[in-house]
């Protein structure tokens, strides 16, 4: 674990700019570690956008963020073909996704096929342009952020998108001390005008250095055993809660299960150690499960919401 203290020190880095959304802050933390991309969901005002550009602050890598509006093109993520009149040829012209840290901002501000863009790059981490596949960067993420769909002029991700994100983190409002706090730092920030927020303290060798033995964490057989209790409980909820029988028209699928044991086993690593517990995978199961379940249409006119089944089947399911 030679890198751990490098990845604390950009842990505490964004805690020095970032108020609060703790949750947040590992999960970006671990959306890194873990080689995974992370939506982030809430109001605006929450400091979505502002804790994504403090991670990429951190990194001495490749930034860069696209405001998602809906007259937004594909090839405005993807590059295009230029053609040279020169030359008498054409010449491939980069987009945005050739960055290692992507913040794909208010991402359900542009329509589907726009968003569909993203799928080649978010899985296989390549483009393919023009009858080309060109490889990206090896530390390549996309941190997206939302607003909730039920406001005006969004637009659905498509659940294949949906899936490709190690995490969906939904950030609630502050406490009132950390209201204040936020306040007090925001008129301090005034005496610093023109400072960057944070330094970077960790450059892209040492993150890809620190995935490397996260991958070599330990996962015990019955914490393995727990977690894909746990995902194949979310397709047949009922045989855990018997009003639950009909609640679910879609469950997770078996990168769920992938997602949940690279997400615990990132969370572990950065709580120190270098084996996962089953503590561990019932704190991080929430956001790597919400975005990977449909409600039935009762559970919806029940209001019985995503967390809720989630919460429910973490009380359930007996952890090892």
């Amino acid at each position: 674990m030679q890198h751990q203290s490098r990845i604390l020190d950009l842990r505490h880095a964004l805690e020095a700019v970032i108020v609060g959304q703790t949750a947040l802050l590992d999960r970006l933390v671990v959306g890194l570690l873990a080689g995974g991309h992370v939506l982030v969901e809430g109001l605006p005002g929450l400091a979505k956008t502002t804790a994504v550009k403090t991670l990429a602050a951190g990194l001495h890598a490749g930034f860069r963020r696209i405001q998602f509006t809906p007259d937004l093109l594909p090839g405005d993520l993807t590059g295009t073909d230029i053609y040279n009149p020169r030359e008498g040829g054409f010449r491939f012209a980069e987009g945005p996704l050739f960055h290692e840290i992507i913040l794909a901002d208010e991402i359900n501000r542009a329509p589907a096929k726009v968003q569909s863009a993203l799928l080649e790059a978010m899985q296989e981490h390549q483009i393919t342009v023009g009858g080309e596949t060109r490889r990206l960067p090896p530390l390549f993420m996309v941190m997206a952020t939302q607003n909730p769909l039920e406001q005006a002029g969004t637009y659905p991700l498509p659940e294949a998108q949906l899936d490709r994100f190690l995490l969906h983190v939904v950030l609630d409002y502050p406490t009132a001390d950390e209201e204040l706090e936020i306040l007090r730092r925001d008129r301090s920030l005034h005496l610093l005008e023109g400072q960057a927020p944070v330094e970077a303290v960790l450059d892209v060798a040492s993150a890809l250095a620190a995935r490397e033995e996260v991958r070599r964490v330990h996962l015990a057989p019955a914490v393995e055993r727990y977690i894909v209790d746990l995902v194949r409980a979310t397709r047949a909820p009922g045989q855990w809660r018997a009003e639950w029988a009909e609640a679910v028209e879609v469950g997770a699928s078996p990168r769920a299960a992938l997602a949940l044991a690279h997400a615990a086993s990132a969370l572990a690593y950065l709580r120190g150690r270098d084996f996962v517990t089953p503590d561990d995978v019932r704190e991080i199961a929430p956001d790597c499960l919400r975005h990977r379940i449909i409600p039935s249409l009762g559970a919806r006119l029940q209001k019985l919401s995503r967390d809720a089944l989630i919460s429910g089947l973490l009380e359930a399911v007996p952890a090892p």
